[in-house]
C-alpha cells in the first residue's frame, strides 16, 4: 500500500536532495553558454552569428502559422472560453484537423514536424488569442506523451501512441500529488508489478488536460523486489482504463478554460509494454523532456507581450490627459518603453533558445531553465504595466467594457491567466534553486566532497587536491578579460547605429563578477550555501539578465543584416540593456546588503505565534476544511467528470 501523507513526511531532506541528484543530468557533453556565464567565460561565440533555421523547416513553419492565424481569427472565440470556462468542443476538433495536436510529431507518424522554432512561435500566436488553448496544446506536447516517447520510446511504443496523439488523442502529464509538489522524493503512487504488467494505485493533483485526455503519462514509485529495480517510474496509461477516475475539474482565478482536473487510480493495471525506459528512470525522464519543454511558457509570454504593447500603443495614443496623447506623458511612457524593450529580449531569448534546441549543438538546460523564469517574471510584469496604462478600464473586465459602450480588452484577463505561469512547470523559487545548481556545477565536481560533512577525511584531501588545481587555473581569468577593453565587440557598433558593442563589455564583465561573488559565497557559507536561498535567487536573477542582454544584442545584428528595420532593432536591443543593467547593479548590490538573516527571525517569530497580536482585527472568509486533501489509495467514491472530445 502506498504510503500516507504523514508517513510521507518522514523522508529526510538529505533523501530528499539525493532524489533530485539522482535524477539530474550528471554530465555536460555539450557546450552551455549559459553554463560559462555563470562561471564568468562569455562565450559569444555559442549564440553568435545568431542561428537560423534551413529552408524547409522555415518554409513549412511559416505555411502552417498562415493556417493557424486564420484559424485563430475565425474559429476561436476568446470571450466564450472565458465566459463558459471551457474550450468548445469544436474548437477543439478545428485543432485536430489542423493538425495541431502534431505540431512537434515528425511526420511519419502523421505530425507537422515543425522545428522547436515553429512551434513555440505557433503558441504564441494561439495563446494570444486564447491562453487557455495555448495552455492545452503545450501540456499534450511539451510534457505529454509525444515529448517523452520521442526521447526515450520504444519503436514499438511510437508506432502505438504517437499517431494518435498527432491527430486525435488529447495527452496529459501526471506527476503532482496532494502533498508532493517540487519534492519528488515523497511521491506516493505506486505501481506494483504483477505478472506482465503493473497495478497503479494513487491520486494525483493539478492535472492539465486530465479532464479531457485519452491518453496519460504518470509517475508512480515501483517497489524494490527481486528483478524489479524500483523507483520513480513514468507509464503511458489509457485514461479510459478501468479505475482511472477524474474526480474533479478545478477552477482557477485565470486561464478559466483549463481542462485540469484531480485524477486517482485505483487497482489500474498497465501493461509493461506502457512502461516508458527502465524502472526508475521517471525522474530523469521528467526533467529531460522539461529541458526543451520549458520553453512553451516563455513562448505564450513573449505572445501577450506583443499584444500588450499593441494595446498599449493603441490606447495611450486614443486617450489624451492634460492636452496630450498620455503615452508623452513620462510615468507612462516609461511603461510603454519597458513592455517594447522587454518584449523584443524576450523574444530574442525565446528564438535563439529554441533555435539552439533545434540544432542540437548545445546543452541548453540552462537556457531553457532561464528562459521559462525569465518570461514568466517579465510575462506577469508586462501584464501588469498595461493594466496600469489603462487605469479603471485595465481593471474592468472586457464583457463589461462591451456593455458600456467600448472597446472589449480583456487586460484584467492576460494579467490573471499570466500569474500561473510563474508556479505552471517550476515555480520561480525551484527555478532558482534548479538554475543555482546547475551553475555551480562545476564547484560541486571539484570541491563538493570538501563541504559535504559526511565525506571521508581521505576523500576531503583528495577533493582539496583537485579543487587547489581547478581554481589555480580558473581564478586567474576573473581578473581581466575583453570587458575591459574599449573597442572588444566592434561589430556591434556598426556605422550609423546604437552602440551595443558597450553593454556587451557590460555583460562580459559581470559574467566574471558573478563568478568571483559565487566562489566567495562558496568559501564563506561552504554546506551552507544550499540554505542561502536569496543570494542563489539573485545569482541566478542576474544571469538570467545578462543571458537576456546577450541574446538581445545577437538579435538586432541579426535582423539589422536580414531585415529593413534593423535599426529599430538596436534601439530596441539598447534600450533594454539600459533597462536591464540597472537591474543587475540593484542586484549585485543586494548578494551583500539585504535583510536575509532578519527575514529568518521574522519568519521563526511568525511559526512560533509572536506576532498574532498583529492579525487581530480582521475576520477570516475561508471555508472550513484540511490544509491538504486526503490521498489515501482506494476506490473513487466520487462522479467521474472524464470528457473525452471527439
Amino acid at each position: 500500500m502506498s504510503a500516507t501523507p504523514q508517513q510521507q513526511a518522514k523522508v529526510s531532506e538529505r533523501e530528499a536532495r539525493q532524489v533530485a541528484e539522482a535524477a539530474r543530468e550528471q554530465d555536460w557533453r555539450k557546450p552551455s553558454f549559459a553554463k560559462e556565464l555563470f562561471l564568468g567565460r562569455f562565450r559569444i561565440d555559442l549564440i553568435h552569428p545568431h542561428p537560423m533555421p534551413a529552408d524547409e523547416d522555415a518554409q513549412r513553419g511559416e505555411e502552417f502559422l498562415a493556417k493557424l492565424r486564420d484559424f485563430c481569427e475565425t474559429e476561436i472565440d476568446a470571450a466564450r472560453i472565458e465566459r463558459e470556462a471551457r474550450i468548445p468542443d469544436e474548437t477543439i476538433n478545428g485543432l485536430k484537423e489542423l493538425g495541431a495536436l502534431g505540431m512537434k510529431i515528425d511526420t511519419r507518424y502523421g505530425g507537422l514536424g515543425l522545428t522547436q522554432v515553429y512551434y513555440n512561435k505557433a503558441l504564441a500566436l494561439v495563446g494570444s488569442a486564447s491562453p487557455a488553448i495555448g495552455a492545452l496544446l503545450s501540456a499534450h506536447q511539451s510534457i505529454g506523451v509525444p515529448q517523452p516517447l520521442k526521447q526515450f520510446g520504444t519503436q514499438e511504443q511510437k508506432d502505438a501512441f504517437l499517431p494518435r496523439c498527432a491527430r486525435t488523442d488529447i495527452s496529459a502529464f501526471l506527476l503532482t500529488e496532494p502533498d508532493v509538489g517540487s519534492d519528488p522524493a515523497r511521491l506516493a503512487t505506486s505501481a506494483v508489478p504483477d505478472g506482465d504488467s503493473y497495478v497503479l494505485d494513487g491520486v494525483k493533483l493539478w492535472t492539465t488536460n486530465g479532464v479531457v485526455a485519452d491518453l496519460l503519462v504518470v509517475m508512480a514509485r515501483v517497489p524494490r523486489s527481486e528483478g524489479h529495480k524500483g523507483g520513480i517510474t513514468a507509464f503511458v496509461v489509457e485514461a479510459a482504463s478501468e479505475g482511472v477516475t477524474v474526480e474533479n475539474r478545478n477552477a482557477f482565478m485565470g486561464l478559466r478554460g483549463l481542462e485540469n482536473g484531480v485524477t486517482r487510480f485505483d487497482r489500474v493495471r498497465v501493461p509493461a509494454a506502457n512502461r516508458i525506459g527502465p524502472e526508475g528512470a521517471g525522474l530523469k525522464i521528467a526533467l529531460t523532456t522539461l529541458n526543451t519543454g520549458r520553453l512553451s511558457l516563455p513562448a505564450m509570454c513573449v505572445g501577450a507581450g506583443k499584444w500588450c504593447l499593441k494595446i498599449a500603443r493603441e490606447w495611450s495614443a486614443a486617450r489624451e490627459q492634460w492636452g496630450k496623447p498620455v503615452a508623452f506623458h513620462e510615468a507612462v511612457g516609461a511603461k510603454i518603453s519597458f513592455i517594447a524593450a522587454t518584449t523584443f529580449a524576450l523574444e530574442a531569448v525565446v528564438d535563439l533558445s529554441s533555435q539552439m534546441a533545434d540544432e542540437d549543438r548545445n546543452d541548453i538546460r540552462i537556457e531553457a531553465a532561464l528562459a521559462k523564469l525569465y518570461g514568466s517574471e517579465m510575462g506577469w510584469l508586462m501584464a501588469d504595466e498595461l493594466v496600469q496604462i489603462r487605469g479603471g478600464r485595465g481593471f474592468e473586465t472586457a464583457e463589461s467594457l462591451a456593455a458600456r459602450g467600448e472597446r472589449a480588452v480583456p487586460a484584467e484577463q492576460i494579467l490573471r491567466d499570466l500569474r500561473i505561469n510563474r508556479i505552471f512547470e517550476g515555480s520561480t523559487e525551484i527555478m532558482h534553486l534548479l538554475i543555482a545548481r546547475e551553475a555551480v556545477d562545476a564547484h560541486l565536481s571539484v570541491a563538493g566532497d570538501l563541504i559535504d560533512p559526511d565525506t571521508s577525511l581521505s576523500d576531503k584531501a583528495r577533493a582539496g587536491a583537485r579543487a587547489g588545481g581547478f581554481y589555480a587555473r580558473w581564478l586567474p581569468k576573473l581578473v581581466t578579460g575583453p570587458g575591459q577593453l574599449p573597442r572588444s565587440y566592434g561589430e556591434f557598433h556598426p556605422a550609423g547605429h546604437r552602440d551595443l558593442s558597450g553593454h556587451l563589455r557590460y555583460v562580459e564583465r559581470s559574467a566574471r563578477k558573478l563568478a568571483r561573488s559565487t566562489f566567495y559565497a562558496m568559501s564563506r557559507w561552504q554546506g551552507r550555501m544550499e540554505t542561502k536561498q536569496g543570494f542563489l535567487g539573485r545569482i541566478v536573477d542576474i544571469g538570467a539578465e545578462l543571458f537576456a542582454m546577450s541574446a538581445a544584442c545577437v538579435r538586432a545584428e541579426l535582423l539589422r543584416t536580414t531585415e529593413e528595420y534593423g535599426r529599430e532593432a538596436y534601439q530596441l536591443a539598447d534600450v533594454f540593456c539600459g533597462q536591464a543593467r540597472i537591474r543587475v547593479d540593484e542586484l549585485f548590490d543586494r548578494l551583500w546588503t539585504n535583510t536575509d538573516e532578519l527575514d529568518r527571525k521574522v519568519v521563526k517569530g511568525v511559526l512560533g505565534g509572536t506576532y498574532t497580536w498583529l492579525e487581530q482585527g480582521v475576520v477570516d472568509p475561508s471555508g472550513d476544511g484540511v490544509w491538504i486533501a486526503d490521498a489515501t489509495p482506494g476506490p473513487s467514491k466520487r462522479e467521474n467528470v472524464h470528457r473525452p472530445v471527439r
